[in-house]
């Protein structure tokens, strides 16, 4: 029997892509993943128009059959206990990508990829981010040379109306996964976002 791949499935608070990686979670449940839900502490308190915070906690736990992990001292035993063998965060905020750029370590995401990345394993960012073409751009590219981070692919999902803003398409999250594990980034990087509903 083969053992289950351990997946973290990690949390920002780009508030209106949440729902969006709920549906990506629940097709990693359908995989057969066994996850670890984990969240920033905005998206774990925060209630925003588009949803309360507490019906996305009782969501990601009802999917993983697990507490999510909302704290720095709850995610830095990633590392030492060799948790996880793949760590996405979906969706990786702007914030999120600025400080994993610079080596932060003052959110239960960051501190769960700090930890995770010391075991030398691959780490998936799925941006949703309205600057990621302005001030994060260089960040984006700081963490593709870095090893062990791979990127959902990702495109403009509204050049009109907001030009700097980038999106990964959830949607080829497996994919991503797959290729993450076996070393590679899925290709082609650039893709426009799924759409919408």
């Amino acid at each position: 029997m083969n053992t289950p791949i351990r997946v973290g499935f990690a949390v920002c608070g780009s508030f209106c892509s949440l729902a969006q990686a709920m549906t990506a979670l629940e097709d990693l449940t359908a995989r057969g993943y066994e996850l670890w839900p984990i969240m920033s502490e905005n998206a774990y308190g925060t209630d925003t128009r588009f949803g309360r915070a507490a019906r996305f906690i009782e969501q990601m736990e009802a999917l993983c059959a697990r507490p999510v992990l909302h704290t720095i001292a709850e995610t830095e035993p990633i590392g030492p206990r060799r948790l996880l063998d793949v760590l996405a965060v979906v969706p990786c905020t702007g914030n999120t990508l600025a400080k994993l750029a610079c080596g932060i370590t003052d959110t239960s995401v960051t501190m769960a990829c700090k930890a995770h990345l010391r075991n030398e394993r691959p780490l998936v960012l799925a941006i949703a981010s309205n600057d990621a073409l302005a001030a994060n751009w260089h960040n984006i590219g700081r963490l593709s040379a870095r090893k062990h981070v791979y990127f959902v692919p990702f495109g403009q999902d509204d050049p009109v109306q907001k030009q700097n803003s980038l999106v990964s398409d959830f949607s080829l999250l497996p994919a991503t996964l797959e290729a993450a594990l076996a070393g590679r980034q899925l290709q082609p990087l650039l893709a426009p976002p799924a759409k919408k509903g």
